[in-house]
C-alpha cells in the first residue's frame, strides 16, 4: 500500500474519531453519557423502586422512642431535645450521632434548615463539603452546626432587642436563605399612649455555602400599608399579605438593586448610623442596609380567602379561593398572564366534613394539580382547549379513591324484630369510622405518590401508607402502621427511599417517633405486615430509652 493511501486512511480515521469524540462530548453535555454518575444513580433508584414495591418487601417497625419536646427529621437524621440530640435513622438500631447537654431557655432553637453541599463548586473550608444545620436561637444568633457532630462551625449575631428573629426559609433552595422576624407589636401601654410603630417585619437575606450576608430590610407600613399581616420570600418574589385577603407580589431582586445603600461582608468593620462594630458580631449584629423609600413596582395582586395563593403549572397559573367564607372549599384556577379562569377551572369537592379539602400544584414539576378530599384524591392536568390555544382546560389525569366498601350509611334501617329506625343525622365525609385520607406526599427520588388513610372505630385507629404510581395512580404497595392512630392527635409521616418515619404528638406535649425500615420477607404473613404489634424490648442507650420490636 502506498504511503499516501496510509496517510489518507489515518486522516480519515482521525476525522471519524474526532467526530465520535465530538458526539460523545455533546451527548455528555446533554446528560446522555452512559457512564455518567447521574445515569448510574438514576438506574440505582429505579432498582430501589422495584424492590420497595415488590410483594416480598415489607417495612418493619424496628424501634420507637419518645420525647417531651418536638421531634424533627431531616435526611436520615432524627433531632430531639430542641436539636440537642441527633440520631441516625439509617441503621436498624438507633445510633446517636451526638448528644449535647441540655441548653438554657436563652439558647433555645426557634427554627432550623438543613444545608447540603452544592455539586461542582470550590468551597473555602473542608467543613463546607459536609451537611450542616443552620439554626436560629431565641437570642437572635444564627449558627451553622455540623449535621453529624453538632459542632458550631459559624456564628452570626443578627440584631439586638429591636426585633426578634423567629423563622428560617429558602428563597432559592440551598442557595439563598431568608431569616424573618416576628411581627413587631408595641406593648398595650405604648399603644394607649399613642406611640406609633411603623416597622412591621425585618428580613435578613444570606447566600449559603459559603455563608455570606446579602442585606437586611424593613417591611414598613408607611410603604406597604397599615393592614400587612405577614410577608414571605420565595423564588425571587416578595409576597406581602393583608388582613382583607389581598396578596401582592414584588420583584425581590429589583428591590435589592434599587434600594441597597451599601453592601457589607460578614466580619467587616462598619460605621453605620453612629454605630461602630463588625458585621454579624455581638453586640451590633447586621446593618439594615436596604431602605425602601418608595413603593416598589407591583408585579401582581389578587384577593383570596385567608391569603391562600399558589403559583405553578405550565403555562403559569395560580390557585385562589374567592374571598368570602361561603366559598371555603371552592378553588379557582386562573392564568397568571391575564387572570382568566381556566375552562373547568372551578374545583369543588362538595363534601361535608369537619376538616377542609386542600389543593396544591404537584411538587414533581409536571405542572399537574393535586386536590385532596376526605375520600377522594384528584390529580388534575392543564391542557389546551380545542380550537382555542390561548385558553387552558383543567382535566382529570387520574383518581385515587378511599376503600369504603364496607361503609353503610343508610338513613333507614330495620331491626331484627321488624321495627323501622330512621337516623336523625348522616355521617360526615371525614367521619373517623370511614377510611379517610389524612396525608398525601411525593417521594421525588423514587417517583412515588404516597398517601396515608385512616379508619378509627372507638379508641382504636388503624392507618396504612400506600405507594401509588405517580404517572397513572396505580396502587403499588400498602404498608400498615402497627401503632394505633388517633385522629385527634397531630401526625407527620416521612417516606425517604427505604425508610418510613411516623412522628406523633399526643396531649401534654408528649411526642413519639416510630421508625420503619425496609426488609425482604419471604413469608406471606410476617410480623412486619400484621396489625398485631409484638411486645417491644426496652433498652437504654446514651441516656435515652428505646423500644425495639
Amino acid at each position: 500500500m502506498c504511503p499516501q493511501a496510509v496517510a489518507g486512511g489515518r486522516r480519515a480515521a482521525s476525522r471519524v474519531s474526532g467526530a465520535h469524540i465530538c458526539r460523545l462530548l455533546t451527548r455528555r453535555a446533554l446528560g446522555f453519557y452512559a457512564r455518567d454518575a447521574g445515569v448510574a444513580h438514576r438506574q440505582n433508584l429505579g432498582l430501589l423502586r422495584k424492590i420497595v414495591c415488590q410483594e416480598s418487601t415489607k417495612f418493619k417497625n424496628v424501634w420507637t422512642t419518645h420525647s417531651a419536646s418536638p421531634i424533627a427529621y431531616e435526611r436520615g437524621r432524627i433531632y430531639l431535645d430542641n436539636y440537642q440530640c441527633c440520631i441516625s435513622s439509617i441503621a436498624q438500631e438507633p445510633r446517636i450521632l451526638y448528644q449535647k447537654p441540655k441548653c438554657s431557655k436563652s439558647e433555645k432553637i426557634e427554627d432550623a434548615l438543613l444545608l447540603e453541599c452544592p455539586l461542582g463548586e470550590m468551597l473555602p473550608s473542608p467543613s463546607d463539603y459536609k451537611s450542616s444545620l443552620i439554626v436560629l436561637t431565641v437570642q437572635n444568633w444564627l449558627l451553622r452546626l455540623s449535621a453529624d457532630s453538632g459542632e458550631i462551625l459559624e456564628k452570626i449575631y443578627l440584631a439586638g432587642s429591636c426585633c426578634k428573629f423567629r423563622y428560617l426559609s429558602w428563597d432559592t433552595p440551598q442557595e439563598v436563605m431568608v431569616v424573618k422576624s416576628a411581627q413587631n407589636k408595641l406593648p398595650v401601654a405604648a399603644r394607649q399612649a399613642g406611640i406609633q410603630q411603623s416597622v412591621l417585619f425585618y428580613l435578613a437575606v444570606f447566600q449559603v455555602l459559603p455563608l455570606s450576608f446579602i442585606g437586611m430590610l424593613e417591611i414598613n407600613k408607611k410603604i406597604f400599608g397599615n393592614c400587612v399581616t405577614d410577608v414571605a420570600v420565595s423564588n425571587g418574589i416578595l409576597i406581602v399579605m393583608y388582613s382583607m385577603g389581598m396578596v401582592r407580589l414584588y420583584n425581590f431582586q429589583a428591590i435589592f438593586e434599587q434600594f441597597m445603600e451599601q453592601p457589607f461582608a460578614l466580619g467587616q468593620e462598619f460605621n453605620w448610623n453612629g454605630q461602630v462594630g463588625r458585621v454579624g458580631k455581638y453586640p451590633f449584629g447586621l446593618p439594615c442596609n436596604i431602605k425602601i423609600t418608595d413603593t416598589p413596582p407591583l408585579l401582581f395582586e389578587e384577593c383570596s380567602l385567608e391569603n391562600a395563593f399558589q403559583i405553578g403549572g405550565y403555562p403559569w397559573h395560580y390557585i385562589i379561593t374567592p374571598n368570602k367564607k361561603k366559598h371555603r372549599g371552592v378553588f379557582h384556577i386562573c392564568s397568571l398572564k391575564d387572570s382568566a379562569l381556566a375552562k373547568n377551572g372551578i374545583q369543588e369537592m362538595k363534601c361535608c366534613s369537619l376538616e377542609p379539602d386542600w389543593i396544591y400544584f404537584h411538587p414533581d414539576m409536571s405542572g399537574r394539580i393535586i386536590h385532596v378530599g376526605p375520600n377522594l384524591i384528584k390529580v388534575l392536568k392543564l391542557k389546551e382547549v380545542k380550537d382555542n390555544t390561548d385558553q387552558m382546560e383543567i382535566a382529570e389525569d387520574f383518581l385515587i379513591v378511599a376503600n369504603r366498601e364496607n361503609c353503610v350509611n343508610n338513613a333507614v334501617t330495620v331491626t331484627a324484630s321488624g321495627r323501622v329506625v330512621k337516623k336523625r343525622f348522616n355521617l360526615l365525609d371525614d367521619d373517623p369510622e370511614q377510611e379517610t385520607f389524612k396525608i398525601v406526599d411525593y417521594e421525588d427520588e423514587l417517583d412515588l405518590l404516597s398517601t396515608v388513610a385512616v379508619t378509627q372505630i372507638g379508641a382504636d385507629g388503624k392507618a396504612h401508607l400506600d405507594f401509588h404510581c405517580n404517572e397513572h395512580g396505580i396502587l403499588l404497595k400498602s404498608i400498615p402502621f402497627l401503632e394505633s392512630w388517633d385522629v385527634t392527635y397531630s401526625h407527620e409521616v416521612y417516606f425517604d427511599k427505604d425508610l418510613v418515619l411516623h412522628i406523633e404528638q399526643k396531649p401534654n406535649r408528649r411526642f413519639s417517633c416510630y421508625v420503619y425500615q425496609m426488609v425482604c420477607d419471604t413469608t406471606k404473613d410476617g410480623e412486619c405486615s400484621s396489625h398485631k404489634k409484638p411486645k417491644p424490648a426496652v433498652r437504654k442507650k446514651g441516656g435515652r430509652i428505646f423500644e425495639y420490636t
